[in-house]
């Protein structure tokens, strides 16, 4: 089974690079399950319905999401589905591990058109990020619930030790944990000795003549005055950052991942 993971489609430039590469990528590695990370979709800072709808006419099969997931409203209602739902809306994730009540759901359990089942899962770390709950324990608590053996973890967190930690914790009882948020892809994926796919960040697919996709001189101005300002996203040199992983449908174990970053 081969899984496709698109790392932070980051705003027009994303979206253009991974419409322009998604399809030959899929098809000439036979990708069965497509999963991308959305939420800077929308300029940089959010997700849209309608561009969530445009990543789904791409082929994904799940969304998932992380910090940027409230910056546009009108995401709210769109996410707000029954738990038993199938449909697209529930297909969009947000970090499970946020406070009880928040709209949507942080995990998505279906099955592929030959029926073989696979989950999805999104946490977001807490170092150096926003108050949320124990991503370690609400793992535990999420694969309690869990039968499908294919399980992917979309972990979107700043640190990379908390990142590495929960690649350990969970590895043999997830078929991969990829890191998201810091938009640099890093070059440590390997399978871990019990059978999960690892890297510490996918990178995002934007603009890379950026400062991790917002306009260069914005950001240099708030480094260098310390005043604050209203960030643009870039649109320079467009990469489309992804991880493929081929794993055993049967067990969930991974045997192989591969690092994609491919520009205009």
């Amino acid at each position: 089974m081969n899984i496709l993971f698109v790392g932070d489609v980051f705003g027009s430039a994303g979206r253009h690079i991974v419409r322009e590469h998604l399809p030959h990528v899929v098809e000439s590695n036979a990708v069965d399950l497509l999963i991308i990370n959305g939420e800077n979709a929308a300029g940089g800072f959010g997700l849209t319905p309608s561009l969530a709808e445009d990543l789904f006419d791409l082929g994904a099969h799940v969304i998932t999401t992380g910090n940027h997931i409230w910056d546009k409203r009108e995401i709210f209602d769109y996410m707000s589905v029954p738990a038993d739902s199938h449909d697209r809306p529930r297909r969009v994730l947000r970090p499970a591990n946020y406070a009880h009540g928040t709209p949507g759901f942080g995990f998505y359990q279906g099955a592929l058109a030959d029926g073989t089942e696979y989950a999805v899962m999104n946490m977001q770390g807490r170092v150096f990020m926003s108050a949320c709950d124990d991503p370690f324990r609400k793992a535990d608590e999420l694969l309690s619930k869990i039968t499908a053996k294919v399980i992917l973890l979309d972990i979107h967190a700043e640190a990379s030790s908390e990142k590495v930690a929960l690649g350990w914790y969970l590895d043999g009882r997830v078929t991969a944990v990829l890191g998201t948020h810091t938009h640099i892809p890093t070059a440590d994926e390997r399978i871990l000795p019990m059978g999960t796919a690892y890297q510490t960040d996918v990178g995002m697919s934007g603009p890379y003549d950026s400062v991790i996709g917002v306009e260069k001189e914005l950001v240099l101005q708030r480094f260098l005055t310390g005043m604050p300002g209203k960030f643009e996203a870039a649109k320079g040199n467009p990469k489309m950052c992804a991880a493929l992983i081929h794993c055993d449908p049967t067990t969930g174990r991974a045997h192989h991942i591969q690092r994609i970053m491919l520009g205009e």
